[in-house]
């Protein structure tokens, strides 16, 4: 299994280059990834009853380990999910083949979504873990949100995208919450453990509702089934493959896999036989009002979901047994025919069948293709699609869990299915029939030559359910090897072609008679429609929310984001202090022990702290503030050195020099001093609040300390560092190793923040390599200074190249050369940090802000060209370049068989050396080291580089006023 999931990742991964390579053709060999994977399969098929798992301990405390179980149900959904897979795959080499000679841009991640979600569609049928099902649950949400969108320039397929994602989201979130109620009842979230001993309870009942509308939203059940037809903006094979086989297999199989436990849950069977059900009637009722060959499969898919979702989800081997029947026969004939209309569109251009006339006289063999799978989505013999319903009209009839509401049940399906035939027999003739017209219409007559490969798949599979249909026993024994292990219901039912004469083939006949009459008499029905939609329209009501929701969210935005920085930290502040202190009020505390100092040292340095507090309070001039604020900063790094913290120290000085030169350069755009009206202003309830804010983080602090009754984890963190991390700095360990999840996490803040103050300084031109003095006169660059060559201050001596087109009245020769000299220096205390950071004092964060600093000093030295003289790399690159470093330790640990993030010892012989030893956490240290490098080289281009420009776009705007 996980050879399967790392064969589609790895094929993922090398889709895009293919196809740059290959174009189109390159579908052929990305088809073969699920194929040898569907043969894997069919190799390892389980027997009845049985089971293969596997277990990757990852997040044990957490309940996040890779639990993964293949049994029949598991084999079954692989095979669809992998055999039509492959199809597809193979059907769009022809499918992109455009006779206008357009291109498809978005080819490379179009094949690299398809063959990606075919890989998270097989996790998620064999995930035994329930929140590792979740997350490929989601992983499919968000590759169909983009494979929906392909054709982004178009409004329909971003509305549409969107509208799936929203859809599905909210659904996977509610089911979300059910699978941690079920996990944490039953402090298990293994899936089959909690099928086996389900547990009990009104938590669980809500828990199951919460599953069910997550499982109900992914296979487009009323009310949540608009998301589908809409979802048809999408490329045809996304149709085939997602809307017929997969994607919105996953909700009935998730019903499917909880049935044996959850049936008999009293929300259960309501929920789900009577919104099947209802879903049956009103799509079908829909297909029939189409003209657009998509929608019709569309809204037909939906029905027949219902159908699926009433008979996999009531109970009962025999009812199991006739709804993956149906699953499989519909995901056969539903995927060949949303090929059919593939070609159709490709060959002629629309899809529409007022457009459509003589079409089956020009193009006879995907006519043969297009009635065999007709034939079985109308449920005629002998094809597959007729025995399974069969077993869906002889197994509710029998069903001892629907009780007195079998006889409305099984009308109900009579009913749908007559829909089925109606729209069977549209869908058919309004393709490929002549329509009393003459000649073919314009878009048949030009239509493009048929190409035999194009039509292979459909092929395929319209034979598939024809053989299927005249073998069913093969499909039986296979099916059953998992209805079997449902309890309830009639064990002895088999699938067959011919049952002999009984009432199911009796209201197959009816149904088909029916069929053929509504659709014979269809002009005289038409008159009988009304101008609206007697049952509604789900989509209005969706685009109402949506507008509701914008201007509920536009009301609130305008109540609490006023616009004013202040008010929201007053805000945020507030909750600080009354939550916490509320909460300690109310509850039970014990009584802490205050120290306030430990030497007379710490007194001095809290003087000083206090003193440069309350002098930035009654400073006028920024910068006065800012440096007073960054004592502040140094005293809290001498009293972290004070109490035997080096790290914590160094990185404080680090940190705040930084934060300083930052806050400087932002200072250029402000007035030197604040207005005194402005400082006076709501001075008070300020000074309050921040008192308030420091007793309550003091408080909190010590009553924490004091509420500890168990041995600190401090103690321990030593030893596990010397041990298991393999190095003798704590500190370090622990970023890098013991908790480098969260060290994950900080670090893409990092990235996020330097990605979002550069663009808001941009505007425009985010990306690109800082300018070099090559550079210099180019767009978006910045103008040469007009004092350039008229002071000779400095002679032709140049210590920085970047000086060279500085404003010499802004140059200073000591600070140049003493860059020029020290800039090395701290390049190597910086590679020192790095590399030592394991053992001593330091690390990738620290040699990283140090790197930082040393281009700080470059650029206050030698200006903005400066910057690309000493690093002429795109920020952006090194960011993405550590952050892959980063997540690539991560997956490097899981491939071979360790957990996430964990770090191994390596030890290798260098020759004059001796044995060298490392650990595996020094690459995740260098990706900290890189992102903390691209996050200063950002700051630095965006509030250094482009203030620049900026200022001295102004002073160029402002000589012709004087």
């Amino acid at each position: 299994m996980l050879a399967v999931l790392t064969a589609h990742a790895v094929a993922t991964a090398l889709a895009p280059l293919l196809v740059y390579r290959w174009g189109r053709m390159a579908f052929y060999p990305l088809a073969l990834v699920p194929l040898f994977s569907l043969v894997w399969v069919v190799l390892n098929w389980p027997s009845p009853g049985s089971s293969t798992r596997v277990d990757i301990p990852w997040v044990p405390e957490l309940s996040m380990d890779i639990n993964l179980r293949f049994d029949s149900l598991a084999a079954i959904m692989s095979v669809l999910v992998l055999a039509i897979g492959a199809l597809v795959l193979f059907y769009c080499a022809d499918y992109f083949h455009h006779h206008d000679g357009r291109k498809e841009n978005r080819l490379p991640s179009f094949a690299a979504e398809l063959v990606a979600f075919s890989g998270a569609m097989f996790g998620l049928v064999t995930s035994d873990n329930t929140l590792l099902l979740y997350v490929f649950w989601e992983i499919t949400t968000v590759l169909s949100f983009l494979l929906v969108g392909h054709y982004a320039e178009r409004v329909t397929s971003r509305r549409a995208a969107t509208q799936a994602l929203l859809v599905t989201t909210f659904g996977g979130l509610a089911m979300l919450v059910g699978i941690i109620v079920l996990g944490e009842i039953a402090d298990t979230y293994l899936l089959s453990e909690l099928i086996a001993s389900p547990p009990s309870g009104v938590a669980v009942s809500v828990a199951v509702v919460l599953v069910l509308i997550g499982a109900l939203s992914k296979s487009a059940i009323v009310p949540m089934h608009f998301w589908l037809p809409g979802a048809m903006a999408a490329p045809t094979p996304v149709s085939a493959y997602l809307h017929a086989a997969a994607m919105v297999k996953a909700g009935v199989y998730l019903i499917a896999r909880m049935t044996p436990g959850f049936a008999d849950v009293a929300p259960w069977r309501p929920m789900v036989v009577s919104l099947g059900l209802l879903t049956m009637l009103m799509a079908g009722w829909r297909a029939v009002r189409e003209y657009d060959l998509k929608l019709i499969l569309a809204f037909g898919t939906v029905s027949q979901l219902g159908l699926i979702t009433v008979m996999v989800g009531t109970g009962g081997s025999d009812m199991m047994l006739a709804g993956l029947a149906m699953l499989v026969a519909h995901a056969m004939f539903k995927a060949a025919l949303f090929m059919v209309v593939g070609i159709i569109d490709h060959v002629t251009g629309t899809r529409d069948i007022r457009r459509l006339a003589w079409l089956g006289d020009r193009a006879r063999p995907l006519l043969v293709i297009a009635i065999g799978a007709t034939a079985s989505m109308a449920a005629l013999p002998p094809f597959f699609g007729f025995v399974a319903k069969e077993a869906d009209l002889e197994t509710v009839l029998h069903s001892p869990y629907l009780g007195h509401a079998a006889p409305f049940v099984l009308a109900g399906i009579v009913v749908g299915s007559v829909f089925t035939t109606i729209y069977s027999l549209r869908f058919l003739f309004g393709a490929f029939g002549r329509k009393v017209q003459s000649e073919p219409s314009k878009r048949v007559a030009e239509m493009h030559r048929l190409e035999i490969p194009f039509m292979i798949s459909p092929a395929i599979l319209a034979a598939a359910g024809l053989a299927f249909g005249i073998w069913p026993v093969g499909v039986g024994d296979v099916l059953e090897g998992y209805a079997d292990t449902v309890p309830g219901g009639n064990d002895d039912y088999h699938l067959a072609l011919w049952h002999g004469l009984s009432l199911p083939l009796l209201l197959s006949v009816l149904v088909v008679a029916t069929g053929v009459a509504a659709f014979a008499f269809r002009q005289r029905l038409r008159r009988l429609r009304t101008v609206r939609e007697p049952l509604g329209n789900a989509d209005h009501a969706y685009d109402a929310v949506v507008r509701w929701l914008d201007r509920w969210s536009v009301e609130l935005t305008a109540v609490t984001q006023r616009g004013s920085i202040p008010a929201t930290q007053s805000v945020i502040l507030s909750t600080l202090v009354l939550l916490p202190t509320i909460a300690l009020a109310v509850g039970a505390r014990d009584r802490p022990n205050f120290a306030l100092w430990g030497s007379p040292l710490q007194v001095v340095i809290g003087v000083i702290i206090l003193g440069a507090a309350l002098g930035s309070l009654v400073m006028r001039n920024r910068l006065a503030a800012v440096l007073l604020v960054g004592v502040t900063g140094y005293g809290c790094g001498a009293i972290f050195a004070l109490h035997g913290a080096p790290d914590l120290a160094l990185t404080q000085f680090l940190v705040e020099t930084l934060t300083l030169v930052i806050f400087v350069l932002v200072l250029r755009t402000l007035p030197a001093e604040a207005d005194r009206v402005h400082i006076r202003r709501h001075r008070w309830p300020r000074a309050a609040l921040a008192l308030a804010v420091g007793a309550a983080v003091t408080m909190l602090a010590a009553y924490a300390m004091a509420a500890r009754t168990g041995t600190p984890i401090a103690s321990l963190i030593p030893d596990a560092a010397y041990y298991r991390g393999h190095g003798a700095n704590a500190v370090n360990v622990l970023l890098v190793d013991i908790r480098a999840w969260d060290t994950m996490g900080e670090v893409m803040v990092l990235l996020v923040a330097a990605t979002g103050v550069a663009s808001m300084v941009f505007r425009h031109r985010r990306f690109g390599a800082p300018p070099r003095v090559a550079d210099a006169g180019q767009p978006d660059i910045g103008r040469v200074p007009a004092t350039l060559n008229t002071s000779p201050a400095f002679g032709d001596v140049t210590w920085l190249r970047g000086s060279e087109l500085r404003d010499p009245r802004h140059r200073s020769l000591i600070l140049e050369v003493a860059t020029r000299i020290i800039f090395p220096l701290i390049m190597i205390l910086s590679a020192y940090f790095f590399f030592a950071g394991h053992n001593t004092p330091g690390g990738g964060f620290a040699g990283g802000l140090t790197a930082g600093l040393a281009l700080v000093l470059r650029y206050l030295a030698g200006g903005r060209y400066e910057l690309g003289e000493t690093l002429p790399l795109d920020a952006g690159k090194i960011l993405g370049a550590g952050l892959t470093l980063s997540a690539g330790t991560a997956l490097g640990s899981i491939l071979v068989g360790a957990p996430a993030l964990s770090s191994a010892l390596i030890e290798i012989d260098v020759p004059v050396l001796g044995q060298v030893k490392f650990v595996t956490a020094l690459f995740f240290d260098l990706g900290v080291y890189l992102i903390v490098v691209g996050l200063v080289l950002d700051v630095l281009r965006s509030l250094g580089a482009r203030i620049d420009v900026e200022l001295g776009e102004q002073q160029d705007a402002a000589v012709p006023a004087r």
